[in-house]
């Protein structure tokens, strides 16, 4: 049966733990390029409705290196629900590729690829979620810390976007103690507050919010931000940055956070 990728509770805790383990083997194994190609003869499709520098360049080469092919599918190319219905573009695609992965505007259009492809679906970003980000995150985590997860207190200070979402849910997942802060309209919505708290409620992890950056920051071992506006957003750009002026991470903010933490 296929697995998709489209949000971090796709996933259970031991799955997410497992993936993170094989992660930072196969980073050790880039060292002797050549030598792990379990991808010979695989094709992934990469479907872009938004620009891409560091998601485009890392799948790629991640699927170069491991013996397969990637194809890069510009959205004026396909105008994926334009000249073609999502379910149509991904009935071909199954016939010709082995995996997809999808950088979208709306969460809607991932689910529906998946919901209509026999191949695996991966989200590289939405207007919800980003899970391969919050992946990458808590391995860079696990290797600056060297500490258990359970023994890690993370911050995330500004917008409660996408990335926002999988890395909360990533972190109750796996036991690491979050505080989340942002300005009043911009909180996370309700739907990852709560999944959330029942992930933390098992692995006991902490989850917390406040409107006080500052009080986020208190003993984190790691700070964590993103852009207050993001692709899509430029009309709110302005109106952003004046209302996350007291979010800015700065030598002010982070006085409280542990003595050896990371942003």
């Amino acid at each position: 049966m296929k697995r998709d990728f489209i949000s971090i509770d796709n996933f259970t805790p031991a799955e997410l733990s497992q993936t993170l383990k094989l992660a930072a083997w196969l980073k050790k194994a880039r060292r002797t390029p050549g030598e792990l190609r379990p991808l010979v003869g695989r094709s992934m499709a990469m479907i872009f409705e938004k620009p891409s520098l560091r998601t485009r360049v890392t799948f790629e080469v991640a699927m170069v290196e491991l013996g397969g092919h990637a194809l890069e599918l510009q959205s004026q190319g396909i105008q994926l629900g334009e000249r073609e219905s999502v379910p149509d573009v991904a009935h071909n695609l199954e016939r010709w590729v082995d995996i997809v992965i999808a950088r979208v505007y709306r969460n809607e259009t991932v689910r529906i690829l998946a919901d209509n492809m026999r191949v695996p679906v991966i989200n590289a970003l939405c207007d919800m979620e980003h899970p391969c980000q919050a992946v990458a995150d808590l391995l860079t985590v696990a290797e600056i810390s060297g500490k258990k997860f359970p023994r890690v207190k993370m911050a995330y200070v500004g917008d409660g976007n996408n990335v926002c979402h999988s890395l909360m849910l990533i972190c109750a997942a796996l036991g690491v103690d979050l505080c989340v802060s942002s300005p009043e309209g911009y909180e996370p919505r309700e739907q990852f507050t709560v999944r959330t708290r029942e992930l933390a409620a098992l692995s006991g992890a902490s989850y917390t919010f406040t409107r006080d950056p500052e009080k986020a920051v208190r003993g984190a071992d790691f700070i964590y931000t993103d852009v207050w506006a993001s692709m899509g957003q430029e009309a709110e750009a302005e109106t952003r940055r004046r209302q996350f002026q007291a979010y800015q991470i700065n030598s002010r903010l982070v006085r409280g956070a542990a003595e050896d933490f990371s942003v």
